[in-house]
């Protein structure tokens, strides 16, 4: 952001002086017999202009280089929130399924056990706690998504409070 303000600057004083350039020569008196002097100073000023026009092109290449590596680096920024969105739920999809593999096979054995016409206190606290995991990897997830809404909505609660 630095850069583009210096050129800026810079493509503001080249302009400047252009312009007192000009002025100059519209405050000049003109000689009236003197034309090779005149050949030699449209020579020069066309020369210095050219030169202008120059670095003028090169400052407006160097801002666009500058605004591009500026619209990348926040594409990147944006990019990598995402691709940490996605990890995080990757991360919670994992430990949701390996708890309700968890909850499915105490739940077998509790059946099982069931069936068998005997019920083990063990097997209804392994059944338990594996719910409650189950419920506690649901509310992780609820947390996860609800933090991916509240980013999403931030900018605009921002933009809205400074309108």
């Amino acid at each position: 952001m630095q850069d583009i303000t210096e050129l800026e600057k810079r493509i503001t004083a080249a302009l400047e002086r252009i312009g007192k350039g000009v002025d100059r020569l519209a405050a000049q008196p003109r000689p009236t017999g003197a034309a090779p002097v005149t050949a030699a100073v449209d020579a020069t000023l066309r020369a210095q202009l050219e030169e202008e026009k120059a670095l003028n092109a090169q400052l407006q290449a160097r801002l666009r280089a500058a605004k591009d590596r500026e619209a990348k680096g926040d594409l990147q920024e944006k990019l990598d929130r995402l691709t940490q969105e996605l990890d995080v739920k990757g991360l919670e999809l994992q430990r949701m399924r390996r708890v309700n593999a968890s909850l499915r096979e105490q739940l077998e054995a509790l059946r099982t056990a069931a069936a068998a016409g005997a019920t083990e206190p063990q097997l209804i606290n392994k059944a338990m706690a594996a719910e409650l995991e189950a419920l506690r990897a649901t509310r992780l997830t609820e947390i996860a998504e609800m933090d991916e809404i509240l980013a999403a909505l931030e900018p605009h609660l921002t933009e809205a409070g400074n309108a």
